[in-house]
């Protein structure tokens, strides 16, 4: 049997292709000897994450179902961007460093990319666990069972009902899992990485939202069924990314157990923020140890004057235009009841890419 992972996963990290290939999937099925050879192989995973790993293979296979979401937030939040969450094709993804701890690498140093990635992937992991518990998909968890009886909100009383999503028990795991690594180590890229895992586990219960259903004569609400519910990942996303851009740096103190900020003047980053140690690199150029690809061939916009704009997108290498066709829908009219018809046209568009580093 090849355990080796095959080479379309290029993107993934080593640990990712384990977790989500086919050969993994017949694996975890397999019962206690499949799961023990699965995790076993994995490459990377110190004793505690290996014995989870073996004790849970059906939280693993959530885990790598829903790798997938948080990578495309993090795509989605940098976008436009010269660091987009890419990283060099030949290191694989940098999500599946760093979620899994596979090893301290060069790439993607104490940045603030780094300090995302990390929130991003541990908030990831809360959020598809909790998921999984409320629909079912885990044995060892539903839904939040401390949520019983009546309680109070600043509208009134209400009954407790419906499907509370379990966060504290994804929590908890995603706490003792991926936490595992930087555990052992303890150094001050480990103690950086173990706060930003953190504010990513903490943005997801902040943002949870009761949610209610009315009951009562002609919808007076007079009585309430209310549950706690996960938000959609976009607003993790983007909460986190407003950490991002308000990350505190900061240097370890003189006993080498916590932070103190970089800048005397500035306060204390609180367990919410995000923490960096170093200035990020500019991503301007393909570079393995800062972990940039460049930008070059990169889609940018002449018109605008943000951090999309051709100037600030290529560096001031200068860019290229191509004249290309897209297929459209155009002159769209409603017609009764109840159907659009449009008709399929073609519009001439320019299209501007980043010179590459010569």
């Amino acid at each position: 049997m090849n355990l080796l992972p095959s080479g379309k996963c290029f993107y993934l990290s080593v640990v990712i292709c384990w977790l989500t290939s086919r050969v993994d999937g017949s694996l975890w099925h397999m019962g206690t000897l499949g799961s023990q050879v699965m995790c076993d192989n994995i490459p990377g995973l110190v004793n505690k994450q290996r014995q989870l790993c073996r004790q849970h293979p059906n939280i693993m296979q959530a885990i790598g179902a829903g790798i997938k979401d948080w990578i495309g937030e993090c795509q989605h939040q940098f976008q436009n961007h010269r660091w987009n969450c890419n990283t060099i094709e030949r290191d694989h993804n940098v999500f599946g460093r760093l979620l899994l701890r596979i090893s301290f690498s060069p790439f993607l140093p104490g940045s603030r990319e780094a300090a995302f990635v990390y929130a991003i992937s541990s908030a990831g992991v809360v959020h598809t666990l909790t998921r999984a518990c409320s629909q079912g998909e885990l044995q060892s968890c539903s839904c939040d069972p401390t949520k019983k009886g009546s309680s109070r909100d600043a509208k009134g009383a209400f009954d407790w009902g419906g499907c509370s999503d379990h966060v504290e028990h994804a929590m908890r795991f995603s706490q003792a899992f991926v936490d595992a690594k930087e555990r052992k180590e303890r150094d001050a890229r480990a103690l950086m990485n173990l706060h930003n895992n953190r504010a990513g586990r903490k943005a997801v219960k902040r943002l949870m939202s009761l949610e209610c259903k009315c009951h009562g004569v002609s919808g007076s609400c007079s009585v309430r069924t209310c549950w706690l519910a996960l938000a959609d990942f976009r607003r993790t996303g983007d909460h986190l990314r407003r950490r991002y851009n308000g990350a505190v740096q900061v240097v370890m103190n003189q006993y080498g157990t916590g932070f103190t900020t970089a800048q005397r003047h500035l306060k204390r980053p609180s367990k919410n923020d995000l923490v960096y140690f170093e200035d990020s690199p500019d991503y301007c150029i393909r570079d393995q140890e800062s972990g940039s690809v460049g930008t070059g061939g990169r889609v940018c916009n002449r018109t605008s004057r943000g951090v999309d704009s051709c100037e600030v997108m290529c560096c001031g290498r200068g860019y290229d235009t191509s004249h290309i066709s897209r297929n459209t829908k155009c002159e769209c009219k409603f017609h009764w009841c109840c159907a659009v018809h449009c008709r399929d046209c073609k519009l001439e568009v320019d299209v501007h890419t980043c010179k590459a580093q010569t």
